[in-house]
């Protein structure tokens, strides 16, 4: 049972990291891939179709650490509560600026809007970086280590090119371009295969420094076997979703 709540764990927060990052990352960028605002609505169509299935997998990844790992989901959301609100203000922020920008035809709306969009990216993505670098030091004391703040640059570093990959390889014109300056001409591919590798890397390695197996509850069987019953599904439906949106974007999206 061990096993399957920690792989569980892992697979539900690779999923998260590596499909959100690529919405989150793209909003960091969204000044710089749209000039003006009929071309940041072309790049926030590249991912709207994805971005509430993607946050499918931060609920399930959450729920996951309370049913099976109640003890340490208490001390760390204890520890890192302020960061933690951090990352929800930013989440907030972000969608709300995405339902919201287009619900009025008014140049300063729309930026008022873009700008909340790429201000909540950023947010999310930083406190991300800080999760990571504050659970390195798991049971050390942060105060007299860099490594928060080098996990929050990190974190911007590659969540942006995670985006911009992404970017280059859902969008045409001026936006495509722009993220290829960035990404460069060897192959879009190669670069999103490249940061995806870099997105897994992170939950697995807060996994490995976090004490899992000793801290799995007594009641996760449940928890546990039902997740896993349910998983599959959750597969499919993204995988059916990325399917029907596999083409470039051509046209401004409902958002």
């Amino acid at each position: 049972m061990d096993v399957l709540a920690i792989g569980l764990l892992a697979f539900a927060a690779v999923g998260y990291f590596v499909l959100a990052g690529t919405d989150l990352g793209t909003g960091m960028m969204l000044f710089f891939l749209g000039r003006d605002p009929a071309e940041r609505r072309l790049v926030i169509a590249a991912f709207a179709p994805f971005f509430l299935a993607n946050e499918i997998w931060l609920v399930l990844t959450a729920g996951l650490l309370v049913g099976l790992f109640h003890e340490l989901e208490g001390e760390l959301f204890g520890a890192l509560s302020g960061t933690i609100a951090a990352l929800l203000a930013g989440w907030v922020v972000r969608d709300v600026g995405l339902w919201l920008r287009g619900r009025l035809d008014a140049p300063r709306w729309r930026l008022f809007w873009d700008g909340a969009i790429t201000a909540g990216s950023w947010t999310v993505t930083g406190a991300w970086g800080w999760i990571v670098g504050s659970v390195l030091l798991y049971r050390l004391d942060p105060e007299t280590s860099p490594f928060p703040l080098i996990g929050v640059a990190a974190s911007w570093a590659l969540f942006a090119l995670h985006g911009l990959a992404f970017a280059s390889l859902r969008l045409r014109g001026a936006p495509h371009s722009r993220a290829r300056t960035v990404t460069g001409p060897s192959g879009e591919q190669v670069t999103f295969a490249l940061t995806t590798v870099g997105m897994v890397v992170i939950p697995l390695a807060l996994g490995a420094r976090l004490p899992l197996r000793d801290t799995v509850t007594e009641s996760a069987e449940f928890v546990a076997g039902s997740t896993a019953v349910l998983l599959p599904v959750l597969v499919a439906a993204q995988i059916w979703t990325w399917w029907i949106f596999r083409h470039r974007v051509t046209a401004p999206s409902y958002l």
